[in-house]
């Protein structure tokens, strides 16, 4: 296998793994929030006075959730815009 087509396969195989990084986590995060959102309306229902407590600790979940999804959004276009595996192969083929 030569050069052109090595890198051809690794560039085609990275870009399977981003829409993977990138569906799963998308998918992780809308359950999570789905989850977090259903639970804070029947606690909500069943204490109402707890609501601003409940409040401000939903509001902070969301963003930890939303932020784990960020993170994988950032390896894949590191994977996508500077692939680390594509220079590895070019300079194990300069040897």
């Amino acid at each position: 296998m030569n050069l052109a087509e090595l890198l051809t396969h690794v560039q085609g195989l990275t870009a399977i793994a981003i829409g993977i990084i990138i569906g799963l986590g998308a998918l992780g995060a809308c359950l999570g929030i789905a989850i977090m959102g259903s639970k804070f309306l029947e606690s909500a229902a069943r204490q109402p006075e707890l609501v601003p407590l409940l409040q401000g600790r939903m509001f902070l979940l969301a963003g930890l959730i939303d932020a784990a999804f960020i993170i994988g959004l950032a390896v894949a276009l590191l994977f996508a815009f500077s692939n680390p595996l594509t220079a590895v192969i070019q300079a194990a083929a300069g040897h």
